[in-house]
């Protein structure tokens, strides 16, 4: 944990010691609810470069930041993710690195980006049915992809999650099948709820389900839930003394799921998103030019949390800027 005093807390006592650093907005697969028509992009994107993620998580770190997540799209696309991975994991302040992941370069790097100095890993399987998991993604690299969450288990990473976005009428009757699963691997599985974008309203409408019905399931096989732990990210979690992992459930349409924000964004071009479905992008990739710019960026960074809304309004159907899930990281 960072020993600089977290400075960036909004108007609603909500302190931030997380940041959700997205590097890339591109991705190789074609999720049906994210992507289902592949990444497209009119003109060459001019992500933030390696020199401009040191200035910004260099700055983060200074305001109390001491997790930081690389996000996509699918981060490693990027060829020079291996020397992402190594600055932010030795910044100073910086006590925990994580990426998200499709896992498709998984079981090849898994050891290359541990001696880089990851060493918490989320990976997407939204099924463990290879005919179901080609469906929902497009491609049929399941087996590859459980073969790069073996191998990361292997060169021992501390934490992995496998990400399951909740889909009705698809994998909403795979609970046990995953239960399996962390029978005895020290993975926490999460099911997400399935959230609206700009981009999948009729898709929403036909495949959302309220993540209540696993926790049901789950309550009456036995399962506890766990005190949310400082840092951590908005999951519930629940344990079971016959199981070696862990089952989380994250429900950004119950009540009160933004009580416990803790964490920030900032897009592939290096503009700050105070809420993964806000109305507003604050530009701060102008400060991220020199090194002596460091006082304006934290200035401006502190100024925006002024105007955190206290949730986020997509019971009300209210998106913001995300046409989809790719563009700001999940």
């Amino acid at each position: 944990m960072n020993s600089e005093p977290i400075t960036l807390v909004d108007n609603h006592d909500r302190a931030f010691p997380y940041l959700r650093l997205s590097v890339t907005d591109i991705c190789n697969f074609r999720c049906e609810y994210c992507l289902p028509d592949g990444y497209h992009c009119s003109s060459k994107p001019k992500f933030l470069t390696v020199p401009e993620i040191r200035r910004l998580v260099t700055a983060f770190a200074e305001l109390g930041v001491w997790k930081i997540r690389l996000t996509g799209g699918e981060p490693s696309v990027r060829k020079d993710f291996s020397d992402i991975i190594k600055l932010v994991s030795q910044t100073p302040g910086i006590s925990t690195t994580a990426f998200t992941t499709n896992g498709y370069r998984l079981k090849d790097n898994a050891q290359k980006w541990f001696d880089a100095g990851m060493r918490n890993l989320n990976v997407s399987i939204d099924s463990l049915n290879q005919t179901t998991f080609h469906k929902i993604t497009g491609h049929d690299r399941l087996n590859d992809v459980l073969a790069g969450v073996e191998k990361s288990l292997e060169v021992g990473f501390e934490s992995v999650k496998v990400n399951v976005v909740l889909l009705k009428g698809v994998n909403d009757t795979s609970l046990d099948q995953y239960l399996d699963f962390v029978k005895g691997r020290p993975i926490t599985v999460r099911f997400i709820e399935l959230m609206q974008t700009g981009d999948n309203l009729d898709y929403f409408r036909k495949r959302h389900l309220s993540a209540d019905v696993f926790r049901t399931k789950l309550i009456e096989q036995g399962w506890i839930e766990n005190i949310r732990l400082n840092g951590a990210g908005p999951a519930v979690n629940f344990t079971h003394p016959d199981y070696q992992g862990a089952i989380g459930l994250i429900a950004p349409y119950s009540k009160d799921f933004c009580l416990g924000c803790n964490r920030l964004r900032i897009t592939a071009t290096g503009d700050l998103r105070l809420c993964l479905f806000g109305n507003i992008g604050i530009p701060l990739r102008d400060l991220l030019q020199s090194d002596g710019q460091k006082q304006q960026l934290q200035a401006r960074v502190k100024k925006q949390l002024n105007y955190k809304k206290s949730s986020h309004f997509l019971a009300q159907g209210e998106t913001g800027l995300i046409p989809n899930l790719s563009s700001t990281g999940g």
